[in-house]
C-alpha cells in the first residue's frame, strides 16, 4: 500500500488530554503514517506544547511541526499545512477526535482498488465526553453519483475522515477562508473539476461534539456564513437559482431557531 501523510491543525483552546488521544489514535493504526503534519495555529499553550514536544522526542523523525506566529483559523492553516506534506496521499485528522484502528488501512485499500479515486471519507459516530457514548451518527453518501447529488444540499463528507489526493486539492487552489465551512468548498470545488470521491460505509471516526454544536450552528453570525457559502455555490455555477433559494430558505431558518429546536432537528433529522 501507499505511503500517506497526516495533516492536524491545533490552537491555544484545544485540551491537552484530546489531542494526547487524538495523537495516539494514529500512532496505533494498523498501517502506520510515515509522516505527521501539524500546524501550530499561533501560540498554544504550555500544556499542548509539553504534549507535542514529548512526541517530538519519541518519534524524532516522525513528525514535523509548523508553527504560524498568530490564529488564522482552519483554512489557512491546512493550507499552510498541506505545502509541508511530502506524500501524494494525506490523511486529516482533527485534534481532538479518535481514529478507529483500521481507519487508514481502509481508505488506503481504495485507493488501491480505484487509480481514479481523488478523495474519501466515511461516517463519523459522534460523542459528548465518553467515546463509548454514542449520541448520534452523521452518515454519508458512498457513491460519487450520490456523493455529487448530496453536495447539492448539504456537506458530502466527513472533514475530519477524509483521505485526499494532494495534487488534486492543490490543484483546485486548495482550502480557503471561508469560515466553517472550509471542507465543504474543497470538496464541490473538486466534484466541479471532475475529481472523483467515495465513502466507506463504516464509522472511521469518533468525533468530539461536545454540547455546544447545535449552539454553534445558530445566530446571525453563522447566518451570515451558509449565505455567503450559498452565493459562493450559485455563483461558481455548482448550484441552479432555484437550488440557492431553497437551500438559502432552510438553513437560514434553522439557523434562527431557538437552540433547543434546532438541537431537536440535527438530532432527529440530520443525525440517526
Amino acid at each position: 500500500m501507499k505511503s500517506y501523510s497526516v495533516l492536524m491543525s491545533v490552537y491555544a483552546k484545544e485540551q491537552p488530554q484530546f489531542l494526547k488521544l487524538a495523537i495516539e489514535s494514529i500512532l496505533n493504526q494498523t498501517i502506520s503514517t510515515n509522516e505527521f503534519v501539524i500546524v501550530c495555529d499561533g501560540p498554544l499553550t504550555q500544556a499542548l506544547d509539553d504534549v507535542l514536544d514529548s512526541y517530538s522526542d519519541k518519534y524524532k523523525s516522525l513528525f514535523k511541526f509548523i508553527r504560524l506566529p498568530q490564529n488564522l483559523g482552519l483554512g489557512p492553516a491546512l493550507r499552510e499545512g498541506i505545502r509541508y506534506c511530502n506524500n501524494e496521499l494525506i490523511a486529516r485528522m482533527d485534534s481532538d477526535d479518535i481514529s478507529c484502528l483500521t481507519r487508514m488501512q481502509r481508505q488506503l485499500q481504495l485507493f488501491d482498488e480505484d487509480e481514479k479515486l481523488d478523495f474519501c471519507s466515511g461516517h463519523i459516530a459522534e460523542f459528548d465526553n465518553n467515546p463509548q457514548d454514542i449520541v448520534a451518527y452523521r452518515r454519508v453518501p458512498c457513491a460519487h453519483s450520490e456523493i455529487l447529488e448530496y453536495a447539492h444540499k448539504r456537506n458530502p463528507m466527513n472533514h475530519m475522515a477524509v483521505m485526499y489526493k494532494k495534487s488534486k486539492v492543490l490543484g483546485v487552489g486548495g482550502y480557503e477562508d471561508i469560515k466553517g465551512f472550509e471542507d465543504y468548498f474543497l470538496w464541490v470545488k473538486m466534484l466541479q473539476n471532475r475529481c472523483r470521491a467515495r465513502n466507506i460505509d463504516d464509522v472511521l471516526v469518533f468525533a468530539r461534539v461536545g454540547n455546544g454544536m447545535s449552539k454553534r450552528r445558530g445566530g446571525i453570525k453563522y447566518l451570515r456564513q451558509i449565505a455567503y457559502l450559498e452565493r459562493k455555490f450559485y455563483k461558481m455555477g455548482f448550484l441552479s437559482q432555484k437550488e440557492y433559494i431553497f437551500n438559502t430558505i432552510v438553513r437560514s431558518s434553522i439557523c434562527l431557531m431557538p437552540n433547543d429546536i434546532r438541537q431537536f432537528i440535527y438530532k432527529s433529522f440530520l443525525r440517526v
